[in-house]
């Protein structure tokens, strides 16, 4: 996922002269091509990401359309009060580049576990999530975000994510993107960022083989209100999400259907178990000690 979007934001940085990228003295191996290609738009922010956060919204009130890249935790919770007040209060073109969503980094121990970050970022007002199941979604969550740039979270994996899609799908903000089209009707599993694989996976076996696979990549909390009708068909759905299920996907979107629909339709939420937090081991070990 980091390869695909260095690669889609130099793509995209080449027609677009306000796109800037600031990083908090990481991803390197990963965005020398960028800077390379634009030193003037490119800068290193040392270890601070509070004043990275800070300096992007300077930069995006002024006209530019910023990216701040740092590893999971480091660009969100360190720098929560200026995403608050000076990103998401200002309804600023900001986008905040996590690397290592989920366990990604799992064999850092718990300071690298981005697993409340969904908690943390659809909390804020005027703030998109984009939470990418593959690459070719991580190419989808970029072209919408520069096309129409606004506060957003960009919630990437780390490295040798397996492609799904088989081209670049068109994304909306809280529309679902089929996957797999299942045979068993009235049921769906509905996946958001990393989780697409796990939720491909429970689809091939019981009890939930041939379910319907949707991804949704692009969500937050005014995207609520557009879950129910889409969710209306179902009788069965299955969220997942490699996140700590409170104040996580299948907590929004629980919310998001509102006190009717929940008594019509049968929501079930997969997630991380919360007891892998002391644990350090792979993301393979993690997920599967989480049942994902």
């Amino acid at each position: 996922m980091r390869t695909a979007f260095i690669e889609e934001l130099i793509l995209l940085a080449r027609t677009n002269p306000r796109i800037f990228l600031v990083v908090g003295d990481l991803g390197y191996s990963v965005v020398e091509p960028f800077a390379r290609e634009f030193p003037d738009r490119f800068l290193n922010a040392g270890v601070a990401e509070q004043n990275m956060t800070g300096l992007a919204a300077g930069m995006a009130s002024e006209g530019f359309h910023v990216f701040t890249y740092s590893i999971g935790n480091f660009p969100t919770f360190r720098c929560a009060e200026q995403i608050r007040n000076d990103v998401a209060y200002h309804n600023l073109p900001v986008t905040i580049v996590a690397v290592g969503g989920g366990v990604a980094y799992g064999n850092l121990g718990y300071s690298h576990h981005t697993v409340q970050d969904y908690a943390l970022m659809r909390s804020f007002p005027n703030m998109l999530m984009a939470t990418p199941g593959d690459p070719m979604e991580v190419r989808a969550c970029l072209r919408y975000l520069v096309k129409h740039p606004q506060p957003s979270y960009l919630r990437l994996g780390k490295a040798g994510e397996p492609v799904f899609h088989s081209s670049i799908p068109r994304l909306e903000p809280g529309k679902w993107v089929q996957v797999v089209k299942g045979h068993k009707a009235g049921h769906v599993l509905l996946s958001t960022g990393g989780a697409l694989g796990a939720a491909l996976k429970s689809g091939k076996t019981k009890p939930l083989a041939g379910f319907s696979i949707f991804s949704l990549p692009l969500w937050g909390m005014q995207q609520k209100k557009a879950q129910r009708s889409q969710a209306k068909p179902w009788s069965q759905i299955v969220t997942f999400e490699d996140h700590f299920e409170e104040a996580g996907f299948g907590s929004w979107f629980v919310e998001s259907l509102g006190s009717h629909l929940r008594r019509k339709i049968d929501v079930e939420t997969r997630s991380l178990n919360p007891k892998i937090s002391g644990i350090v081991a792979d993301q393979k070990a993690l997920m599967k000690l989480s049942g994902l």
